[in-house]
């Protein structure tokens, strides 16, 4: 069974035709002011206002001729007055049984509905056949105030959960709502969903880019961080990718789409982000079962309850008080949205800081974790290689052996190559192009710079297995480090060496670091040989390690690690680690940018901060804390108030309490669903 996004109930989806279609995903619904406060909350929210506009004023005069005035025909004017509350204002609860009835179900309209309007009907009866009923009072008051609190209650519940929903909104007001379509040499604007996958749009400087697309021509600094929470702008050039909701910095761009409405990125996300808060997670079950059967034991105990007490002699008034106040005080709606309003909050939470949480699930898996299994490469590590020495063997410096061996590589597409000529230009030292230039591939390259002078940077295959001790000692330090050495020589002659290594992320110290801090045991489990994982894990202080893991034996290590009680989180990127993080009882995909639909993880970090993982347990945690607060208050109230409902104070304060019991129970109902989100809204102060 499906369950109630705004509310929580369950929701039997073959009978109902409450239905809405959101980004592709299908959202199934008790009642349809649940389906409109989902659909159009604006709308939902004007219907309240006016609901509000005539009970409050209607209420007060009943209140007023119940307790403070006597006029002649006072009962009358009062039949009048709470027939336009209870069928106006109150309409909605009477849809919402009617709506319960084709769904085979009970939900949180049949309580208020069925009590306010047995107080209704018996104070109309009262009124009109005053002779049947001479002894009997009339509780219009009780009808009246009850629904007015009530849809204050809900009222206010809508304003909080307008905040909850806050980054929601925020993500769908990223997509712009037209486009420069180019045809030749000129651009027409249309309305974003009228863009096709091969179109070709024009993105001007200050505007945020309308789809997923690649760059065909010009480059900019491109703002991603609405989508991956990163703060620093990222310089995009021809052939790189783009993702829509991002904001085109300084320089106009032709984009080619290749991904429109709700495939794309940014849609990805907003459908996550809803899943996610519409999840239940295992640590509502006993609320779920209790919810399933709660509104027909209410009304029995309602029943049951009434019976007792005018069999012990309290009289008909009285026991339809007991009767309206047992229903309406057992009111479900906090127990239905303590976990919802927490998952909101906390889903919306994680998504301003670059975290998608696919599922409740794994946020209660996330604060139960205790061990944490890293693969290497991409990970913890940028995935590429770059220059982390430069030793001179001769009297050129740091800086000439780089020139020399840059201007080697210009013309390379090997990996290494690369690695040279880009820290080369970070150092902003000049390039020139070799006059001549000559690849033998698994050793390395020779060229000639424009002096004539020959270069040469490879292994020690190019040149021979003898090298001077001098460097052969610095080869065998830097390759014990678990680092590639090349050897760059000038006219036969050995200048230098040139290490490179697979370097780790700025973050990923801290990133463990912390994790060992709270008490998790850290992994390190990679492909790559061990003397490459050894150095990494030392540099990182993982005591863990395993290396020249296959796909499989990182499987198998996830599962022996469960078979000896761990609750694991794989941490990988998100491809080629697909298994593992799919045997994990966490995975989380690490960098996966515009991947994000494809990923096995059930926690999807859109930046490649490693401390991001810190991040997301830490959130697991401070979420299950909310959603225990608040299936604490829901159950709580009932165990506690229901018995009072039911009679319990009346051998203390005699009958007299349901003078105020029934409004009471009113306002507390309220109060209550307006705790429940309002304790959940703190997760929005979240902080790692």
């Amino acid at each position: 069974m499906a369950n109630d996004p705004i509310c929580g109930m369950y929701v039997d989806e073959k009978d109902t035709k409450l239905i809405s279609d959101k980004d592709g995903q299908k959202y199934y619904f008790c009642s349809a002011t649940c389906k409109l406060q989902f659909d159009r909350p604006e709308l939902e929210m004007r219907i309240l206002r006016k609901a509000l506009m005539v009970s409050w004023p209607l209420t007060i005069i009943v209140a007023l001729l119940t307790y403070v005035l006597r006029v002649g025909y006072g009962n009358y004017i009062m039949l009048i007055l709470a027939s336009i509350v209870q069928f106006y204002a109150g309409r909605r609860f009477y849809a919402g049984i009617i709506d319960a009835v084709k769904n085979r179900s009970a939900n949180m309209d049949t309580l208020i509905a069925i009590g306010t309007t047995v107080a209704w009907a018996y104070s109309c009866a009262v009124t009109l056949f005053p002779y049947v009923f001479f002894s009997g009072g009339v509780f219009f008051d009780t009808s009246t105030i009850i629904i007015t609190l009530i849809l204050t209650g809900t009222y206010l519940q809508r304003l909080t959960e307008a905040k909850a929903s806050n980054a929601v909104s925020a993500l769908v007001s990223l997509q712009p709502k037209t486009a420069h379509l180019i045809e030749g040499n000129s651009f027409k604007d249309i309305p974003i969903e009228q863009i096709q996958e091969k179109d070709v749009l024009l993105v001007k400087p200050g505007e945020r880019i309308p789809a997923d697309a690649t760059i065909v021509d010009g480059s900019s600094a491109i703002y991603e961080s609405a989508i991956t929470g990163e703060s620093m702008p990222v310089m995009k050039r021809i052939g790189d990718s783009v993702v829509g909701g991002t904001v085109n910095s300084d320089s106009p761009l032709k984009i080619k789409v290749v991904r429109t409405g709700s495939d794309t990125t940014l849609a990805q996300i907003i459908r996550i982000v809803r899943e996610a808060a519409s999840s239940k997670v295992p640590v509502q079950r006993l609320a779920d079962r209790v919810s399933s059967y709660f509104v027909p034991l209410v009304v029995f105990i309602g029943i049951t309850a009434a019976l007792a007490w005018y069999f012990a002699g309290v009289g008909l008034s009285a026991a339809v008080l007991i009767f309206v106040s047992v229903l309406i005080i057992a009111c479900p709606c906090a127990l239905g949205i303590a976990t919802p309003a927490a998952l909101l909050v906390a889903s919306g939470r994680a998504a301003e800081k670059g975290i998608l949480v696919k599922n409740g699930e794994s946020l209660q898996i996330a604060s139960k974790v205790n061990a944490v299994v890293f693969d290497k490469t991409g990970t913890l590590t940028e995935g590429r290689p770059a220059v982390t020495d430069i030793v001179p063997l001769s009297s050129y410096n740091a800086a000439q052996i780089l020139e020399f061996a840059a201007t080697a590589e210009a013309s390379s597409e090997h990996i290494l190559g690369k690695a040279i000529v880009s820290r080369a230009e970070h150092e902003q030292i000049r390039i020139d192009i070799p006059k001549k230039f000559g690849y033998r591939q698994g050793f390395g390259i020779t060229a000639f710079d424009k002096n004539g002078k020959e270069i040469m940077v490879g292994n020690r295959e190019l040149f021979g297995r003898h090298m001077p001790e001098e460097a052969e000692m610095h080869i065998q330090k830097l390759e014990s480090d678990g680092k590639t050495t090349l050897i760059v020589s000038i006219d036969g002659e050995a200048v230098g060496l040139i290490a490179l290594a697979d370097v780790l992320k700025a973050d990923s110290k801290r990133a463990v670091e912390a994790l060992q801090k709270i008490g998790k045991e850290v992994w390190l489990v990679t492909g790559d040989n061990a003397s490459v994982a050894d150095a990494v894990a030392k540099q990182l202080g993982i005591k863990n390690v395993v290396s020249q893991a296959k796909p499989d034996q990182k499987m198998n290590k996830i599962a022996e690690l469960q078979k000896a009680g761990k609750v694991v989180a794989m941490v990988g990127d998100g491809i080629n680690d697909a298994p593992a993080l799919t045997k994990a009882d966490l995975g989380i995909a690490i960098g996966a940018g515009t991947e994000v639909a494809v990923q096995a993880g059930g926690i999807v970090l859109m930046r490649s901060s490693v401390y991001d993982v810190y991040v997301a347990l830490r959130l697991g945690d401070k979420t299950m804390s909310k959603i225990r607060q608040n299936l604490f208050w829901a159950f709580g109230y009932n165990i506690v108030l229901i018995p009072i409902a039911a009679g319990a104070l009346i051998p203390i304060f005699t009958i007299s309490i349901y003078g105020i019991l029934p409004m009471l129970a009113g306002f507390a109902m309220a109060f209550s669903s307006v705790t429940v989100v309002s304790n959940s809204l703190l997760l929005a102060r979240f902080k790692a």
